[in-house]
């Protein structure tokens, strides 16, 4: 008995110490890195550095300036999959009812405005206006967005007001013109950020991406440059070089293959075929079998996308969307929050050089989260909340003293 106990006790002992060491090591690399430009002489408040700095402890302060990965979600894969899997999950961080209101375009075309938790009509109110832009298939319906809404509305000194700008068909808008979103086109865009400018023109207004909505906030910034109402602006898991996202996202790999971009593809399919009489109203011949019969992202964009915008194909409509010299011209502040190993826009595709020379930019890199999920906890919860809110509290209620 004395050697079987021997052999079990090394046996647990091996096996202790390789979850000690493993575990050491993934919370040794889950501090935050964040790339920005260095403080001026003066501390400008202009300068993205100063405001993390000042007020973000979730970024800035070792003890608090990591992201441990819930320790089940084995890569970033494994998060994005989750992030998608909870999709209408409903918890007490995210049971929130919106209040609808439907916007028309210049084309006819229909975005919704999911207010969160309320309009309001006060246009004195100087309550800050955050915008939330989801990514491509996304809605207000997501787990991730109600988050941060509820969050954002509730746990933030200022209590800001929310809207969702829900995409031209997506979460149950109705499509009224045959032209769909991509993630070039900041029309739509530019036109819903006008027109909250107008219904407050005493609330600062801010903005969060989530990925291709991140791409176009992105772009937005860097065509408006000085001239926008936005005060601040978050984007997370940023595109940027778009034509690299449309390679991973085509790489093969039986997560990728098998649960991913099945996943994504159902939900983009589902709103072409609720929409298809709309979509076929317009001059643009499409092949809807070739459509129908799409197995990944970039071969409906070649088929839809493309076609929709004058682009020969995907990859020429990726290299137009992709937004690294945006960052040039961004003049409002805006953080970026990304994570290494993001398998649908790599951390290669940042263009780190460029954001430390503008002192308006900044990324806050982290080992772990997958693209949009940032698990943490035994029990997942999402990390990025809190530097959002910290980061727009800064940046919003100062803007207003």
């Amino acid at each position: 008995m004395d050697g079987i106990t021997a052999v079990l006790a090394g046996a647990a002992a091996a096996v202790g110490a390789g979850l000690y060491y493993g575990t050491k090591r993934v919370v040794d690399k889950s501090k935050v890195r964040l790339v920005a430009a260095p403080l001026s002489g003066d501390k400008s408040d202009g300068c993205v550095r100063a405001i993390i700095e000042a007020n973000c402890p979730s970024l800035v302060d070792p003890s608090q300036a990591r992201l441990v990965p819930t320790p089940y979600l084995l890569n970033g894969m494994v998060h994005t999959i989750y992030c998608s899997t909870v999709a209408l999950k409903k918890d007490s961080s995210s049971n929130i009812k919106y209040e609808r209101e439907m916007r028309i375009m210049s084309d006819k075309g229909t975005v919704s405005l999911d207010w969160y938790p309320g309009r309001g009509g006060d246009s004195e109110s100087t309550t800050p206006v955050v915008i939330v832009v989801t990514g491509l298939g996304g809605s207000s319906y997501e787990y991730h967005v109600r988050s941060l809404a509820k969050y954002l509305a509730t746990k933030t000194n200022s209590k800001m007001r929310v809207v969702v700008a829900n995409h031209r068909g997506c979460g149950r808008t109705p499509l009224t013109s045959s032209r769909l979103y991509n993630a070039y086109d900041t029309s739509d865009l530019a036109d819903v950020v006008d027109y909250i400018a107008q219904c407050f023109p005493k609330a600062p207004i801010g903005c969060v991406g989530y990925s291709m909505g991140a791409n176009l906030l992105v772009r937005y910034l860097g065509e408006r440059g000085d001239n926008t109402p936005l005060t601040a602006a978050v984007g997370v898991s940023s595109p940027f070089d778009a034509s690299l996202t449309g390679r991973s996202m085509s790489k093969p790999g039986f997560l990728n293959d098998n649960v991913f971009q099945p996943a994504v593809m159902s939900t983009l399919k589902r709103t072409v075929m609720r929409n298809l009489d709309m979509i076929q109203s317009g001059t643009i011949k499409y092949d809807i079998d070739a459509i129908m019969k799409a197995k990944r992202v970039s071969e409906l964009d070649n088929e839809l996308t493309a076609k929709t915008y004058g682009f020969k194909d995907c990859w020429e409509y990726y290299a137009a969307g992709s937004t690294i010299e945006s960052v040039d011209n961004i003049k409002r502040p805006f953080l970026d929050i990304s994570a290494c190993d993001d398998p649908i826009t790599p951390a290669a595709g940042i263009p780190l050089a460029r954001i430390e020379k503008n002192p308006y930019t900044a990324v806050a890199l982290v080992e772990y989260g997958g693209h949009i999920g940032f698990f943490t906890g035994l029990s997942p919860r999402i990390w990025v909340l809190k530097p959002i809110a910290e980061f727009l509290d800064a940046a919003l209620v100062k803007s207003a003293e």
